[in-house]
């Protein structure tokens, strides 16, 4: 048996490629509201955006609010007037979103051998029916046991509420074999921590940990997660193809 026979997974940069797809519908709202697309209004909406959504896992600020002043505060930061239509652009920029499911590279692969020996769910802070769609649409569902959106549950992580309503879905009571796996050392490792639970912080990109927030593992792979996850004799069986999900795809 496994080591971890349930894991919390988010969802962008984890196992969604929420760069590429933030890059194309940032670009695309640009355009279709005719504002510069540069290096500098990128940078600058990424510093607006990145603030809010450290608010909103602080508990400093609701979802309303964060969709409602997000294109107003970047459009006041650049220095542009705002005629009424930074809800329109949020809007617009949450239907691009929805169109782009970019996978993390080996995420499906991943999930594929993982979910032949846990329970496999997704906790996310996204926005509903962007995740749905892009869940949807990229063949994560098929490997998911259960999704969790914070919109819908009604808190967002780090609140252990978010991962406790997850597991009580699941049915899962033994916590000492869940493992809750993410990119955000506030929302997921603070919040995995808080639920009571084990933590794994993705870092693909091999960046330094300086918030002082400790996970019990660190990852800069896939292939690192699964010996994290599974027993030996599971690890000989990586790649076999009689799998119980083959009949999924």
């Amino acid at each position: 048996m496994a080591y971890y026979t349930c894991l919390l997974l988010d969802a962008d940069n984890t196992l969604l490629d929420f760069d590429a797809a933030e890059r194309q519908a940032l670009a695309d709202t640009m355009a279709q509201f005719e504002l510069p697309c540069d290096a500098a209004a990128c940078d600058t909406y990424h510093q607006v955006n990145g603030k809010l959504w450290q608010s909103l896992a602080k508990g400093e600020i609701g979802r309303s609010k964060l969709f409602a002043v997000r294109f107003a505060r970047f459009l006041q930061a650049m220095g542009l007037p705002d005629n009424g239509k930074s809800r329109e652009m949020n809007n617009f920029y949450e239907e691009q979103l929805a169109l782009h499911p970019d996978v993390i590279p080996g995420a499906l692969t991943a999930l594929e051998e993982l979910a032949e020996v846990a329970t496999l769910a997704v906790v996310s802070n996204g926005t509903a029916k962007v995740q749905q769609s892009r869940i949807q649409a990229s063949g994560i569902g098929r490997y998911l046991d259960g999704v969790y959106i914070s919109e819908h549950i009604g808190a967002a992580k780090p609140s252990a509420k978010l991962f406790d309503h997850a597991l009580k879905d699941l049915g899962i009571t033994d916590r000492s074999r869940v493992l809750v796996v993410g990119d955000d050392l506030l929302a997921d490792i603070r919040g995995g921590r808080s639920a009571g639970l084990d933590t794994c912080w993705v870092n693909f990109g091999g960046v330094e940990n300086d918030t002082g927030i400790e996970p019990k593992h660190t990852i800069t792979s896939f292939e690192e997660l699964y010996r994290i996850v599974m027993e030996p004799e599971e690890l000989e069986n990586i790649g076999a193809r009689n799998r119980r999900h083959m009949n999924d795809l």
